[in-house]
């Protein structure tokens, strides 16, 4: 076989191969399941960004608690880690807004500009680094984090948000949630570790999630 021969075989082998090709999921060829949720097509607008395990918002620099929050998403069956899902997660700045920073479109102008999107890698790990959101102007809702959560198979859905223990702002509702969506109520319990506040949240894929099939 010639040289140019072996490398247009290489090149089909490598294209064609199931484990190299990439996914790419948007809102025609993925299924909202879990019901209505307004805003949950933002999971898509991360476009042509590479995405990772790790990732660290666009407000980290800026003033406040540096916190960390990390986790295995886990399969149905609460023990095998989940690869290739995505995580997406916005959340208010420090003055409990959500900031138009940069004048973004679509979703942007809603979330704000501090959101991110995290890939779980065979291991199941997802990492972001962040500040601590503030509360909302008028002092009614305890600080929060959003995440949504997109599947392989195309599923994506929401996730009860991520709560501090201690926020005076805590409802009943938020620290025990009758439904439990992705396994977890969501409150962290935050421990300081350097110049880091880290918290901890494992998920299970559609868990107490309606109509997961």
């Amino acid at each position: 076989m010639s040289i140019t021969k072996s490398i247009i075989t290489l090149f089909l082998t490598i294209l064609l191969s199931p484990c190299t090709r990439a996914q790419t999921w948007n809102e025609s060829n993925a299924k909202l399941i879990g019901g209505p949720c307004e805003g949950c097509e933002a999971i898509f607008e991360y476009g042509n960004k590479e995405l990772h395990s790790i990732d660290t918002l666009p407000d980290f620099k800026g003033e406040g608690t540096r916190i960390k929050i990390s986790g295995t998403v886990y399969q149905n069956d609460g023990k095998t880690p989940a690869r290739d899902v995505i995580l997406y997660v916005y959340h208010t700045n420090q003055n409990g807004i959500y900031e138009n920073k940069y004048d973004k479109k679509n979703w942007a102008k809603r979330h704000g500009y501090i959101r991110g999107w995290v890939k779980t890698g065979k291991d199941g790990r997802y990492t972001f680094y962040t500040l601590k959101p503030g509360t909302y102007p008028d002092g009614s809702i305890s600080a929060h984090i959003h995440p949504i959560i997109l599947e392989p198979n195309g599923k994506y859905y929401w996730l009860g948000s991520y709560h501090f223990e201690g926020d005076p702002l805590l409802t009943e509702k938020e620290i025990s949630p009758h439904s439990q969506r992705g396994g977890s109520s969501g409150l962290l319990s935050i421990h300081k570790e350097g110049n880091l506040w880290v918290g901890k949240r494992d998920i299970i894929l559609g868990k107490n999630v309606p109509n997961y099939e």
